[in-house]
This record gives structure tokens, C-alpha cells and sequence, in this order.
């Protein structure tokens, strides 16, 4: 049995007629006889009753009839779909994302220009840092990801370039250090810092030390957190100065103040990255909207 059994029985069904079914679907009137044959035979049931008005549908016919169109239906579906995948109208994207990338604007806006101009795709947004992201991309749990790119890129993995930021000092507000506006590294070297651990994202960490003591700054890291949250937390707290993302004052915290480095300057260049032999074609429509 295929398709055009279904095709040719609903015709004939409607237009009651093996004529008129054969000038709609413009072929022969024997040919689509012979299908129907087949049909009921394939079947083991007759479909329809012959009489002197025309071709009339028997009880099997009229429940086949109801079947044949459902299946018909799910069909054409079935190949809507596969073609706005294809073309990327249709599927499901997981993006990471660092979470002061999207305080910004700019990845809040791509997101949504995107879901508005492609609403069938579904997309997944993942919360990471920028290694825990790299690694989900080469491993295939993440479509892409904006990330702060720091060195390069593996080889099987591409960006786009969104924004570059830099790093601010985070103080305690009741600290008096800073109030008179940007200051040097040397005001620092007495200055107790929260970092993050090495192992975090050793690529950053060691460009900040070594931009650090290319100025004869060697940090003094008392206490240490794994997010740039965690670190802001503790310097509301009062435990100490923190060099962080220039990002975070789209969202200042309570009880912490933003200083300006006069000569300290470690770009940090927001990318969305993704896997170049990425098969996902709705990643490539996102891919095509950010650049």
C-alpha cells in the first residue's frame, strides 16, 4: 500500500465519482479503478457500493475515509516540519550563557530578536562560566554560548565577536579606598583581595596575575569563591577588594562601590561560540541574525 491509495480513495470518496476524481488528480479513470481494487483487496473490505448514482461509501468505507485523512494529514505534517528544520525555522537551541554577559542588553536583545523572528524554535538557556561552556560545546550539550574568550579557541570551535569589556575594582562602600575616582595599582598592594580559584578558569586567572605584576602588583588573595556573584557577596560584606567584570555595574550589589583602574587593563572579549561542524541549522540562523 502507498500514499496514492490514500489519495485516490479520499478523491473518489468526496467527488463520489471515479470520473471526477480522475480529472481533479488528472489521471486515468482504469488506473484509479485498479488502486481501488488493490486498496480493498489489500485491505479485506469493500469500500464502496456500486449503484446506479454512483459510488457510495459502505460503513468500512466511511471509517477508512476518517483514517485515510488523518494519516494524510499527519504526512503533510510530518513533511512541513523536516522542511523548517532544514531551513532552520523549526528545533531547539541550547545556549549557554555567563550571567553578567546578559546584563548588558546585548544578549538579552539577541535572544529575543531571535525568538521573535523564529518563534518554533525553542530555546534552552544554560547558566555557565566560560570553561564549563567551551567544554559543553566540544562535548555536544550545548549548541553555543557567549563566553568571555580569554586566548584562543580550539580548533573545532568558532565565535562571533559581541562586545568587549574589562575589569573594575569592586570595593566595600564604607571603604574610603577609591572615593576619589579611578585609582593606581600602587594604592592597592596593601589591599586584601577575593579571587576566584585557579582552576576556575586558569586561562583568565593567570592574564589577571600577570597583568597584575607586569604593574608590581601582586595580589593578596585572603579568601576565594568560584563565582564573580560569591566574590561581590563577600566584598559587601566587607572581606575585602575584588578585580571583576566590568559588566557587573549594570547590577551594582548592595554595600559594594565600582573604582576605575587607572593603569590596569585586562580585556575580556564577550564571543558566541559555537561548534564549527555544529549540524543544528536553527544555530545557524542564530549565527547569521548576531553577525
Amino acid at each position: 500500500m502507498e500514499l496514492r491509495h490514500l489519495r485516490y480513495f479520499i478523491a473518489v470518496a468526496e467527488l463520489r465519482s471515479v470520473r471526477a476524481a480522475s480529472e481533479q488528480l488528472h489521471v486515468t479513470q482504469p488506473a484509479i479503478s485498479r488502486q481501488i481494487q488493490d486498496l480493498e483487496h489489500a485491505i479485506g473490505a469493500t469500500l464502496f457500493e456500486r449503484t446506479p448514482r454512483g459510488l457510495i461509501l459502505t460503513a468500512a468505507g466511511k471509517a477508512y475515509l476518517a483514517e485515510a485523512r488523518e494519516i494524510l494529514a499527519r504526512v503533510d505534517a510530518a513533511n512541513r516540519r523536516a522542511r523548517q528544520i532544514a531551513s532552520g525555522l523549526q528545533g531547539h537551541l541550547r545556549i549557554g550563557f555567563v550571567e553578567n554577559a546578559a546584563w548588558s542588553g546585548i544578549v538579552s536583545s539577541a535572544l529575543s530578536e531571535f525568538e521573535q523572528a523564529v518563534p518554533q524554535v525553542s530555546l534552552e538557556l544554560q547558566p555557565m562560566n566560560t570553561p564549563e561552556q567551551l567544554e559543553a560545546i566540544a562535548a555536544g550539550r550545548l549548541d553555543g554560548g557567549f563566553c568571555y574568550r580569554v586566548g584562543v579557541l580550539p580548533e573545532d570551535i568558532a565565535s562571533v565577536p559581541v562586545l568587549e569589556q574589562n575589569v573594575v575594582l569592586a570595593v566595600p562602600a564604607a571603604w574610603p579606598l577609591g572615593k576619589g575616582g579611578a585609582v593606581a595599582t600602587t594604592e592597592l598592594r596593601s589591599t586584601p583581595f577575593i579571587a576566584f580559584p585557579r582552576h576556575v578558569y586558569p586561562a583568565y586567572y593567570d592574564r589577571l596575575l600577570s597583568a597584575c605584576a607586569e604593574r608590581g602588583l601582586t595580589l593578596d588573595i585572603r579568601q576565594e569563591a568560584s563565582t564573580e556573584t560569591a566574590i561581590l557577596s563577600l566584598v559587601s560584606a566587607g572581606m575585602g577588594a575584588a578585580i571583576v567584570n566590568a559588566a557587573n555595574r549594570d547590577r551594582p550589589p548592595a554595600r559594594v562601590r565600582f573604582v576605575g583602574l587607572q593603569d590596569l587593563s585586562v580585556p575580556l572579549p564577550l564571543e558566541f561560540c559555537y561548534a564549527v561542524s555544529g549540524a543544528n541549522l536553527a544555530l545557524s540562523r542564530f549565527v547569521d541574525q548576531l553577525r
